[in-house]
């Protein structure tokens, strides 16, 4: 695969990423839950119970690959972006 494609589409994968982390982030505040601690939780255990089914907000999480998340959680932690 041309490099440029395959940068293309990972960019397009962290940009989606991002938008659902986002819905989700909203949605737990909404419900009143502490959405880092939820959705810490969900990446270091996998476990979807973190995060609440409300708005369908468990199936979007779900829609994100959790090694991707957390490569570009690190490299924005790290500002290396």
């Amino acid at each position: 695969m041309n490099s440029d494609i395959q940068t293309n589409l990972q960019q397009e994968e962290c940009k989606d990423a991002k938008q659902i982390l986002r819905q989700v982030y909203d949605i737990l505040s909404e419900k009143g839950y502490n959405p880092i601690g939820q959705i810490v939780g969900y990446l270091l255990s996998e476990d979807p119970t973190y995060i609440t089914n409300c708005n369908n907000a468990r199936a979007l999480i779900r829609k994100v690959d959790r090694d991707l998340l957390m490569r570009e959680l690190v490299k924005s932690y790290l500002e290396l972006n």
